[in-house]
């Protein structure tokens, strides 16, 4: 969310970057109702004040212009109610603005490579897909899933189960042990307000799995840990010395992908439900740049250890997510298609979720301004899975369990 007061003093530089954002909303409208707000609260004040005065004053000759200014004020209270919800609603849409570093673009057609790290390795077979080595080994089961849970799930079995316990065990404590994450296990299902927090509704309520509950409340699956652990703070003030605030978390996510329908399909690179270790971190405005390279390194060393192949790229302004100001995604290697894909998306949102959740601290002068705040994948579990079980597999159909997670499998070396 953006300050109302800023958008009005700097109209032009809004909106250049709101159109760098591909964004449709109207900011022309939006500085109509604000002066419109401000002109009718001037009115309901000024009546108010003679209001105010009339009672004073016990004329009862003034008792029917008093009665009048009574229902002048309800009248024009209705007004601003009205103009407040278009105002809110307008602002609730509005994506955040893109730093300047950031490429203009609508899409990942424009996104910045950045660099690249590994060497790809070149096999003397037809590596085959992730989907294919995990049926051949009877380690995924599709048809099971589709047919309890329907379409976009699946089943992991046996060894492959406890792959994907291994390398949420081993992010985590190189994040905690290493980089000084808190580990945090939150609850999964949260609150509209929380979901507000953090910008996944109003603007993307589709995409997310609501729970039915009796009477108007709503509650929703976490479609990443960010929502629940960034909103730990929501209307909070917190100290100057607990900045800067680092946490971690391994949680299931769930996600409709409404707006994927046909999209990777086959196998399990995007389902409805997945696990995920996610970092957050909360810190000072000035520093949330210096945080989003830790962030990416953090990430980035997951990979480097268990010696994948992957580059890092910064999104473009229209491939960027709502309440990003910049994102460093890092894409891994996949064989089976030639390319690179998606693992990790590390953002920095400046202060726009921070005024949706009223996360504020107190600086070195004592004054109340509002906190900074980051999200980053540490890295997607299922993806990660995917990205191993393809680098790492042999002509023989089996797959080579990397040195750093065979700790954490009683030293298993493949499957």
């Amino acid at each position: 969310m953006h300050s109302l007061k800023q958008i009005r003093e700097n109209f032009d530089f809004y909106k250049k970057k709101l159109s760098d954002r591909y964004s449709d909303i109207n900011l022309n409208e939006l500085i109509t109702l604000d002066k419109k707000n401000r002109e009718i609260i001037q009115t309901k004040e000024k009546l108010e004040q003679e209001k105010k005065t009339i009672s004073k004053s016990k004329d009862k000759s003034l008792f029917e212009k008093s009665k009048k200014i009574t229902n002048d004020i309800k009248t024009l209270e209705v007004s601003l109610k009205e103009i407040k919800n278009k105002i809110d609603f307008i602002m609730d849409f509005m994506p955040n603005i893109a730093l300047n570093d950031v490429p203009i673009g609508k899409d990942e057609n424009s996104n910045k490579e950045l660099k690249k790290v590994g060497k790809i390795q070149k096999f003397d077979f037809n590596p085959l897909s992730h989907y294919d080595l995990g049926t051949r080994l009877n380690l995924l089961d599709f048809d099971v899933a589709s047919k309890t849970s329907g379409a976009r799930f699946v089943f992991l079995k046996g060894k492959l189960a406890e792959l994907e316990r291994a390398l949420s065990n081993f992010m985590l404590d190189i994040h905690t042990k290493e980089f000084g994450y808190n580990e945090i296990s939150p609850p999964l299902i949260v609150t509209e307000k929380t979901m507000y927090g953090t910008g996944q509704i109003p603007k993307f309520e589709n995409d997310q799995f609501e729970i039915k509950l009796l009477g108007d409340q709503k509650k929703y699956l976490i479609p990443t840990a960010e929502v629940i652990l960034t909103n730990m703070y929501q209307d909070t003030s917190i100290n100057l010395k607990d900045l800067p605030i680092r946490m971690v978390a391994s949680t299931a996510c769930f996600r409709k992908e409404a707006g994927s329908y046909g999209k990777d399909t086959k196998g399990i690179l995007r389902q409805h439900q997945f696990y995920k270790v996610e970092l957050v971190s909360i810190v000072e405005p000035s520093k949330s740049l210096s945080e989003l390279d830790r962030m990416v390194n953090c990430a980035e060393e997951i990979l480097k250890r268990l010696k994948i192949p992957y580059r890092t790229v910064m999104l473009s302004s229209g491939d960027m997510g709502f309440s990003a100001e910049k994102t460093i995604d890092i894409e891994v290697w996949i064989p089976s298609e030639s390319k690179y894909r998606e693992i990790s998306s590390c953002s920095s949102c400046g202060q726009f979720q921070s005024r949706r959740m009223n996360s504020k601290y107190r600086d070195d002068k004592n004054k109340s301004n509002f906190v900074a705040t980051l999200n980053g994948s540490g890295l997607a579990v299922g993806r990660t899975l995917i990205a191993i079980m393809e680098n790492y597999q042999n002509s023989k159909g089996s797959v080579i369990i990397p040195d750093a997670l065979r700790p954490y499998m009683k030293n298993l070396d493949k499957l």
